[in-house]
């Protein structure tokens, strides 16, 4: 990459994260920067090792040829993880410090609530990990905070509607949204024209309006009971799962049973990953659907008047933060949607921007959340829709301790000792497991892309059961299967990978095949994708079977679909692992996200909300006074 990059000095065994991190100085910066050939005017300075890179660069590079985009997806993972973020830094490290090219890692940034709850950190790890990792992990460059202010001023918005409908006339509501001037003269604000325009009236005086028009502006009538816009905070807090609001005393009668989520599952954030410029944030924050009237109409921010609003506080996160890895290389973090009810990826403008940066011969490299079922598919389906963008290659990251587990292991557990089958060799577990790995393959190259295996290596996988695994992927398709080490030695240990993902986009030949097209029903859609689960049919719950109906009816199936299932098995049961086949994958409930450009069907219940455990990662997490430095983080 050049002058920016850094030798590690690697110690066995591999410290604790944060060791590491705090034992390599980063750079400066401006110079991460200047190695993209970024000038000081495409970027703003937050302290001395982040940077905002600002969206107006694409004016100046737009025209310029793209890198190579290469994604990184994985196995159905064991609940320890199989290392997909490592790999993801690991592996460009190895092109940027190693192989001399230009490089853009592209991640999520991760959510304050498990920082401080059960999974500590998300910054790679060992030797392969974003830095400042302290600074990567907490408040970053703010943009969950803005999202979590934006969020909660629409939750707002849409309580204290319902309150001043419920207490006025039409009349008192027109007269109050388009109050008189100085010389009495009524008019409507900019943002009012939108609802206008959705009521199909093309007046622009409010005194031209007649009263049934008037009434029609001024009241949206939001049926209570249809409100799905939570509130939300960055904090794990199980006490806020259900909660009633509206208890004061000037707020009588307006009791409503309500729940916070997590900041990250906000639909605002899925907005951020999946908009295209400001522009396209304006619009797609005006289109969030709150809710319905009580005659089933969807009711969007735009209605409430306050989608520009949420825009100005969301106008400084759509620029992504510019960070560097331990040895260097740039990095790009932008948002961090949830994996489940959204889609699991990092922005398109960070990628759109990285892939113009390293030009030509270069690469950029993201990672997409969960196994390559949920995250890739959604990456492909969703992402690249909405993008435009095509991947030469998608990685599939394994590891010896899951393809066990699949092949028949026994339970794993966060917090507990793994069996001594996962440390001891068991050429058998790894070979019967390894079907899980060919159906990941087989369902990635329908896509058309080269698949390359990084089979991530742990100090207990014998030479034989890593043999194994490279032998099965390759047999199953994959373009190159390669055992990496990266953890331990940095991008020393995935050079081969980088050799082997050049390979594979060099000799990319195919067009980006969907799994559906966008022209069919919502539930065509929906089984398209249960057959890639291994699922022979699909049964919907009658709240699912309603709510489709609604979508449909209110011209939504047109979107494409955001399943919402557990990471933990191809099918909706965590503890079917191997690739189940011949189930019927029932659908409980379907619920949209308009704004963010998707249907999200949900297969179980799942928590938007995660709770403290007993003894939480904040106990180890403290600060060294004398130097300022973070202790603890994991």
């Amino acid at each position: 990459m050049g002058k920016t990059t850094r030798k590690l000095d690697v110690v066995s065994p591999v410290p604790a994260d944060i060791d590491i991190a705090n034992s390599v100085q980063p750079l400066h910066i401006s110079e991460i920067a200047q190695e993209l050939n970024l000038s000081s005017q495409h970027y703003d300075l937050y302290g001395k090792y982040k940077a905002k890179v600002l969206l107006s660069v694409l004016d100046e590079v737009g025209g310029s040829e793209d890198g190579y985009y290469v994604v990184v997806g994985g196995i159905t993972p064991t609940p320890l993880g199989e290392g997909k973020s490592t790999t993801t830094v690991g592996l460009c490290q190895a092109l940027g410090a190693f192989l001399d090219k230009k490089v853009v890692t592209c991640v999520r940034q991760p959510s304050q609530g498990p920082t401080f709850g059960i999974k500590g950190g998300a910054a790679g790890g060992g030797y392969s990990q974003v830095i400042p990792m302290d600074e990567f992990n907490l408040h970053l460059t703010g943009d969950i905070h803005a999202i979590t202010a934006a969020n909660n001023l629409l939750a707002a918005a849409i309580d204290t509607r319902i309150f001043h409908e419920s207490t006025q006339s039409d009349k008192a509501l027109f007269n109050r949204l388009c109050p008189p001037n100085k010389e009495g003269k009524r008019k409507f604000c900019d943002i009012m024209f939108r609802r206008l325009k959705k009521l199909g009236i093309d007046k622009t005086a409010p005194e031209d309006l007649t009263p049934e028009e008037s009434s029609k502006f001024a009241r949206l009538d939001i049926d209570p009971a249809s409100v799905t816009w939570r509130r939300v905070m960055d904090v794990n807090d199980r006490f806020l799962r259900k909660i009633t609001i509206g208890q004061g005393p000037e707020e009588k009668g307006m009791v409503r049973e309500t729940a916070f989520d997590i900041s990250v599952a906000s639909e605002i954030m899925a907005v951020l990953a999946l908009t295209t410029s400001l522009a396209d944030m304006r619009e797609r924050l005006g289109k969030m659907v709150v809710g319905n009237s009580k005659a089933g109409d969807p009711v969007t921010a735009d209605d409430l008047g306050v989608g520009g609003a949420l825009t100005v506080l969301m106008k400084d996160a759509i620029n992504p933060t510019l960070m560097q890895t331990l040895e260097g290389t740039p990095v790009l973090v932008h948002a961090g949607p949830f994996a489940n009810i959204a889609h699991g990826n990092s922005s398109i403008v960070a990628d759109k921007i990285a892939l113009k940066l390293v030009g030509p011969g270069g690469f950029v490299v993201t990672e997409a959340g969960f196994g390559s079922d949920i995250g890739t598919e959604k990456f492909m389906n969703i992402k690249c829709r909405y993008s435009g963008l095509k991947p030469q290659c998608a990685i599939i990251v394994a590891t010896v301790r899951a393809l066990k587990m699949h092949g028949g292991g026994p339970q794993v557990t966060a917090g507990k000792p793994l069996d001594k089958a996962y440390v001891t060799e068991n050429l058998g577990l790894v070979e019967a497991g390894c079907v899980n790995l060919a159906r990941h393959i087989s369902n990635t190259k329908a896509y058309g892309v080269n698949v390359v295996v990084a089979v991530n290596a742990f100090s207990t996988d014998t030479e034989a059961e890593l043999n194994a695994v490279k032998n099965a992927a390759l047999a199953a398709g994959a373009f190159d299967s390669v055992i990496c080490t990266h953890h331990a030695h940095g991008g020393k240990g995935a050079v081969d990978l980088g050799i082997a993902v050049q390979k594979a986009c060099e000799n990319a030949t195919q067009s980006l095949k969907f799994l559906y097209p966008l022209d069919i029903g919502i539930k065509d859609k929906i089984e398209a994708i249960a057959k890639s689960y291994g699922a022979d049919g699909v049964e919907y719950s009658e709240e699912a079977e309603k709510q489709i109906e609604m979508y449909t009816k209110q011209g939504f199936t047109n979107l494409p679909i955001c399943m919402a299932k557990t990471q933990y098995s191809f099918s909706h049961d965590a503890g079917k692992k191997g690739a189940p086949s011949g189930f019927i994958l029932p659908i409980r409930d379907v619920r949209a996200s308009i704004g963010a450009g998707f249907i999200y069907p949900l297969v179980g219940t799942m928590s938007t909300m995660p709770g403290l455990p007993t003894r939480p990662c904040f106990y180890e997490i403290d600060i060294d006074t004398s130097t300022g430095k973070v202790i603890g983080l994991s």
